[in-house]
């Protein structure tokens, strides 16, 4: 009955898999674009289920506990979807997933509880499970939660357009990206010939486009991909999301009232990072790019954070662990160190915007100045949160930002 148990919930989970990559795939994708976030997470299931029975007790609760908690993981998508649209697609699949999670973890306690060591003295007992449990508590602190993050951040994506408080008139546009998506959003028409990206979604830079909006500049805000209204898949980490913003640029191209060379970026903590990306592609005609609060997004990128000695080894598991977690659930490649990309960035100018005290890592954007040529600046506000700086110092940051856009796209 307990392999049986956790045969039924490993299926189910891996019925999820099924659907979500191959059967009912995002809006824009097919199940071409799955093969490895699909037929990996398949065959490590198809492998647990055989090799359950084969296990000691101990090694079998510890193997239910941990898909236990990945399926939650999967099931997660589906919760939050049915949340806040309600449930369509794979959500169904993806909610019998989130209860054979939870399946899961109940089989792992009762096995583990059934199977514990009853001999010898009270101490010895006490003391093996408590050396146990901390040893569990280690393994799914840096094994599972990032294999859990690394699936959750590309499949949940914002899943509604945001209220519209830019207070200025605007246009509803949409456009295609290289590989076919359809992109939402809203465009504030130039009035002084320049037009600025504000990225990513139509949430967090409204401010910052009611800014620039008063000083004459067009603003497009659009949701990127998986996101709101727009195609494709969810990757909070923005791993091939500089393909929206080449689109976004194209598009801006395209508009009567934005002359030739006058079309720049900004970008906000992971917008920053895909910001700066873009520019250092060679191919865009991005005149200038804002950045503020870019952080890490891959591996080495991590690894370039001060962590005191005792914690290095084990951060360098956790982000490489989830790095290649991402990899395989966006089916994706790791992007380039920025600080292998500031570089080429130039002639184009680069105008970096850091909190260095707070918790997201900016203390990265003095190495991505210090590798960049110019034109190049680094304004950091020691007192800001992660992408507060308008918050933090409001005139400031106006006379700065606008002074750095009037100047490279005048």
């Amino acid at each position: 009955m307990e392999a049986l148990l956790f045969r039924i919930a490993v299926a189910v989970i891996g019925l999820h898999v099924v659907d979500d990559n191959y059967v009912q795939p995002e809006p824009g994708t097919s199940a071409g674009d799955h093969l490895v976030s699909g037929l990996v997470p398949l065959a490590v299931l198809a492998l647990a289920a055989w090799g359950y029975p084969r296990l000691r007790a101990g090694w079998r609760g510890a193997l239910a506990l941990a898909l236990g908690v990945l399926g939650i993981a999967t099931g997660i998508e589906g919760a939050y979807y049915t949340s806040k649209v309600g449930p369509s697609g794979d959500d169904f699949t993806g909610l019998l997933a989130l209860a054979a999670g939870a399946l899961l973890i109940g089989l792992a306690a009762v096995t583990l509880w059934r199977t514990r060591r009853t001999d010898g003295s009270r101490a010895w007992r006490y003391g093996r499970r408590a050396l146990i449990g901390v040893a569990g508590i280690v393994a799914v602190y840096a094994i599972v939660f990032p294999i859990g993050l690394g699936y959750v951040t590309t499949h949940v994506g914002r899943a509604v357009v945001p209220p519209n408080e830019l207070g200025v008139a605007y246009e509803n546009v949409s456009f295609k990206t290289s590989d076919g998506l359809k992109l939402v959003g809203w465009y504030v028409p130039s009035k002084n010939g320049a037009a600025v990206i504000a990225f990513p979604g139509r949430r967090g830079p409204q401010e910052k486009a009611r800014m620039l909006a008063r000083h004459g500049y067009g603003v497009l805000l659009f949701d990127r991909r998986g996101e709101g209204k727009s195609e494709g898949e969810p990757n909070a980490w923005g791993w091939g999301g500089s393909k929206d913003i080449k689109a976004a640029v194209a598009y801006l191209q395209r508009r009567p009232d934005v002359e030739r060379g006058r079309i720049g970026g900004i970008g906000l903590s992971v917008g920053g990072e895909m910001m700066l990306e873009e520019a250092a592609s060679g191919t865009t005609s991005l005149a200038a790019v804002v950045s503020e609060g870019a952080g890490a997004r891959m591996f080495t990128e991590e690894m370039d954070q001060e962590y005191p000695s005792s914690e290095k080894a084990l951060m360098a598991v956790l982000a490489w662990i989830k790095q290649a977690s991402i990899a395989v659930f966006s089916n994706q490649s790791p992007p380039t160190n920025l600080k292998d990309l500031t570089p080429k960035i130039a002639p184009r100018a680069m105008f970096l915007i850091a909190a260095p005290n707070s918790p997201a890592g900016e203390d990265l954007n003095r190495g991505y100045y210090a590798a960049a040529g110019e034109p190049k600046a680094l304004w950091e506000i020691p007192e800001s949160g992660h992408v507060g700086g308008l918050q933090a110092r409001p005139r400031e940051y106006e006379r700065r930002v606008i002074a750095f856009f009037d100047k490279e796209l005048r």
